[in-house]
């Protein structure tokens, strides 16, 4: 039983967070849980399971006599993995792209710079791993497979640039890696330029070399937005 109720607070979630976040229901829009319950034709608990859930990422806020109002955009935890997945699988698509591209720009070669100077001998070999792994799955469109190297290697260097804060955005850049693959903002094999420069990462991460580490993965984010001008303009 506990897990039927598991499933349908999951399918009320699958459908309240999408048109949410994609504004079928703008920010002040009151929802009734009585209403609710009746289109879902689900319990009061599980619409409240699922408004919990909502309210966790701020996207909702739930008042007494009031019922549950949506929240301003500005107020949305917007590094929640799942707001990102649905955002990402709304209308808004390339703005959201465009947003958190910009934010790997500013984040991910800082890390590469730090992660020269304090990446353990695993954390090297595991980004030669995953560079090498981008390589041989670039070919004959294995987009799956290269998205495992490819988040693998951009969560190693977050994680060896030895700061928390960074370390976290691991999720983030991996909902950006895997959403770009799901919606197919990516040309059917990598730009081999790209797949070169992760390789360029890991050799200046394992030598040391800070400012070509930062420099090498400026390249790649810059490379990340152009793709985005022609595949999501």
């Amino acid at each position: 039983m506990e897990e039927h109720g598991q499933g349908l607070h999951a399918r009320v979630l699958a459908s309240l967070g999408p048109a949410i976040t994609a504004g079928e229901y703008p920010p002040g829009t009151v929802l009734r849980t009585d209403e609710l319950e009746r289109r879902f034709d689900v319990s009061r608990t599980v619409i409240r399971e699922a408004v919990r859930v909502l309210e966790s990422m701020y996207l909702v806020a739930s008042r007494r006599r009031v019922g549950v109002t949506v929240r301003p955009t500005e107020e949305w935890n917007v590094f929640d993995p799942q707001v990102i997945r649905w955002r990402l699988a709304g209308t808004d698509r390339p703005r959201q792209l465009r947003s958190l591209t910009v934010l790997r720009s500013a984040v991910e070669p800082v890390a590469a710079g730090l992660a020269a100077t304090l990446a353990t001998p695993e954390q090297c070999a595991r980004l030669t791993e995953h560079a090498l792994g981008m390589v041989a799955t670039s070919r004959g469109q294995q987009l799956d497979a290269y998205l495992v190297h490819d988040v693998a290697f951009h969560r190693t260097v977050l994680n060896a640039s030895g700061n928390e804060m960074f370390a976290r955005l691991g999720d983030v850049v991996a909902e950006v890696l895997a959403g770009r693959t799901e919606h197919h903002v990516m040309f059917p094999d990598p730009d081999p330029a790209a797949v070169s420069l992760h390789v360029r990462v890991a050799e200046a991460i394992r030598e040391r070399d800070a400012a070509r580490a930062e420099s090498l993965t400026r390249e790649i984010a810059t490379g990340a937005m152009a793709e985005l001008d022609v595949l999501a303009p």
